[in-house]
């Protein structure tokens, strides 16, 4: 397994990503050890050697729609679409999004959420990426999969910038989708 993980992001510093990450105790609530990715996307050659390496991973697999989930997913979603050719998705908080739309509900780490995705966003012969910034109990990502299911996509990957591990969010993913992360933290 080390050698696969080694190979996908061979074009990353992994270690030299972890170190750039922002740690912010107690925010957005005491307790929460919050990851601030944006310290990555600030220094240019670190946000094209992530997006490269993303595209790396996902060239070959025929993505035709990348979806984001607001809010940071929407920072490298759009960018990994150009590279791939792909259209953008945005997945929204309620109330966000002007059209008809489908919705879930979830739970994640501090209460309940919601998230909106329109019903004309995605079709049958699509092969969807998702991407958000972190995975820590998986609640948010795992309701944007509902989602995009109800468009019945060919296939379905999902990506995560920050994986919180100790959490185990992964665990909560059907088996018959890809789930990756680049950056892995132990809690």
């Amino acid at each position: 397994m080390e050698q696969f993980i080694e190979y996908k992001y061979k074009n990353m510093n992994i270690e030299k990503l972890t170190s750039i990450v922002r740690n912010v105790p107690d925010f957005p609530i005491s307790g929460i050890q919050f990851k601030d990715v944006t310290t990555l996307f600030k220094n240019p050659a670190i946000l094209h050697e992530i997006v490269d390496g993303l595209y790396e991973i996902y060239k070959n697999k025929g993505i035709t729609k990348v979806v984001g989930i607001e809010s940071r997913g929407f920072i490298l979603g759009p960018l990994l679409a150009v590279r791939l050719n792909a259209g953008f998705i945005p997945i929204r908080k309620p109330g966000k999004l002007p059209a008809t739309v489908f919705e879930e509900s979830y739970e994640k780490e501090y209460g309940t959420d919601a998230i909106q995705i329109h019903q004309d966003a995605i079709d049958s012969d699509d092969i969807v990426l998702l991407h958000d910034d972190l995975l820590a109990t998986g609640g948010t990502m795992q309701a944007a999969v509902r989602l995009v299911k109800k468009f019945n996509p060919r296939k379905i990957y999902v990506n995560f910038l920050i994986e919180l591990e100790d959490l185990k969010g992964r665990e909560g993913f059907p088996s018959d989708i890809q789930v990756d992360s680049i950056i892995k933290y132990d809690i």
